[in-house]
């Protein structure tokens, strides 16, 4: 067998490909940007094609830096930003649209009709979602009434529809020459579509959008020993490679973090903070805002469930720092400026750029800037945005209390935020225990290369996956009880100054 498993991670502000040897460590990577796409307030989208071209050049740059080949790879895995949706010609390869991406919220009149109209409850109960503008079946919804030809070629069955991982998947097995139509129970679980009982479509869920079941792709395991196809040299791995691994970049951490034990939990801090509780096989239907979610389904085994709580703003709240108000050049330097102060200086930030998500579920909201005075400087707001995300982060961990009875006693973390001393101290702090950093931050993809592994035996057991877990850094909490409660309690009354700022009808 081939030495090395390959990774592809299509993340919301860039694509990398990884490759990881049977210790789990990185061998290779490289990484590209992709444009965000703002038509207009509210609108989030990325060109799709754009994306594949550069899922294509990581792929090629990272094996040329590397000296390897594809014959090297004895596998490859797919992550993936979740919700992020492409319609697009299964004849020609072309979108018929731009992906409208997860923080897009010009769906918030679908979502609130369904709730208007009584279906929501049918969606939580069946698919475990609140209606939302977050998740995929409202942008599949959007685009069939809004953009031209797109019913009609939906009902011949040329438009199909998937999230990223679904079209990266396509084009990797040959796209318009035979590319495999396929998604997994992670990222199905996304669509407000797919009901967890059964892990497949519902017909009733399909009818409340008005979505052709054709065009939805076929749902697999996360980590499929049937394979899911072979690439083809019509891609850029030159030979067949087997795909057989795709979880949504979240449940990937959750694998990449070998969180494989019911109570074990993980938050990773991307575009967004994810933070997922595994409940093992059991649906946990949640009474506190959070999301009951498949973790991973390996090969014939039962599916994997956990509890999420999803934070659509904290790593974009930094880019917005140095892209819309240039107070950094890049996001190491938040670091920097908001050592210069010892707190916030009072100064509350909740970045709800996209309404609240867990544990609130508030399309109605929007940022705020709260408490400023004129002591404040860039140095505040910059601390002020690390502490939403730990503040926001608090709020899902005291959610996963309130839901499962466990208290959670310590907590892994990685994506790039992980790199900010600072932040994890403040994230520690909050919570008021130890956070454990991992000596591979990279877990999405290593999630991602763990699920292909798997299934072709490069990993023979979860156990073999968990020895590679190594820590690499811990921050202890120093916060006194007193100083947690009256900065949660001001966190709150600065998040209910969001709400009602948009009418949503």
């Amino acid at each position: 067998m081939a030495d090395f498993v390959g990774s592809v991670d299509q993340g919301t502000t860039s694509t990398r490909f990884m490759i990881f040897d049977h210790g789990g460590n990185e061998i290779a990577k490289h990484q590209l940007e992709h444009e965000q796409i703002l038509p207009q307030a509210g609108w989030v989208e990325h060109n799709p094609v754009e994306v594949w071209e550069r899922t294509s050049a990581v792929i090629m740059t990272a094996l040329g830096q590397s000296k390897l080949s594809a014959s090297d790879l004895a596998a490859l895995g797919i992550t993936n930003q979740r919700e992020t949706t492409v319609v697009w010609d299964k004849n020609t390869g072309r979108p018929y649209y731009n992906a409208i991406v997860w923080q897009d919220t010009r769906t918030d009149r679908i979502a609130s009709k369904l709730e208007r109209e009584g279906k929501g409850d049918v969606i939580r109960q069946k698919a475990g979602l609140p209606p939302a503008t977050y998740f995929s079946g409202g942008k599949v919804q959007w685009i069939l009434e809004n953009v031209d030809g797109v019913r009609e070629a939906a009902e011949r069955g040329d438009a199909i529809f998937g999230n990223m991982d679904t079209w990266v998947l396509w084009n990797l097995t040959g796209g318009t020459r035979g590319g495999k139509h396929i998604t997994d129970v992670t990222n199905a679980s996304r669509t407000m579509l797919m009901n967890l009982e059964t892990l497949d479509w519902d017909e009733e869920l399909l009818g409340f959008f008005d979505i052709p079941r054709a065009m939805l792709p076929e749902i697999r395991p996360s980590s499929d020993p049937d394979l899911y196809g072979m690439t083809t040299e019509t891609g850029p791995l030159s030979g067949e490679i087997p795909v057989c691994g795709d979880l949504g970049d979240q449940q990937a951490a959750t694998v990449g973090q070998v969180c494989f034990a019911p109570g074990e939990a993980k938050n990773t801090y991307g575009t967004g903070n994810f933070m997922l509780l595994n409940t093992g096989t059991e649906i946990v239907h949640s009474q506190h805002g959070l999301l009951p979610t498949p973790a991973y389904k390996f090969g014939d085994d039962p599916a994997v469930f956990a509890l999420e709580g999803a934070i659509p703003v904290t790593g974009s709240a930094v880019q917005w720092l140095r892209d819309q108000l240039g107070i950094i050049s890049g996001a190491a330097e938040t670091e920097t400026l908001a050592r210069q102060v010892p707190d916030s200086g009072g100064m509350v930030f909740v970045p709800a750029f996209s309404g609240l998500f867990s544990p609130y579920w508030r399309s109605d909201a929007r940022g705020a800037i709260v408490g400023i005075s004129r002591f404040n400087t860039n140095a505040h707001l910059a601390r002020a945005t690390l502490e939403s995300m730990c503040w926001q982060t608090k709020d899902v961990a005291d959610a996963m209390e309130k839901d499962s009875g466990v208290p959670v006693e310590a907590l892994r973390v990685d994506g790039g935020v992980t790199n900010n001393d600072l932040a994890m101290q403040i994230q520690a702090d909050v919570l008021g225990v130890p956070v454990y950093k991992p000596v591979v931050a990279e877990t999405t993809a290593l999630g991602a290369a763990y699920a292909a592994g798997y299934a072709v035996g490069f990993w023979n057991s979860q156990e073999e996956m968990r020895e590679n877990w190594l820590e690499d850094k811990r921050w202890e909490p120093q916060w006194s009880d007193d100083q947690r409660e009256a900065g949660l309690e001001q966190w709150h009354k600065a998040v209910e100054r969001t709400f009602g700022w948009v009418d949503v009808d």
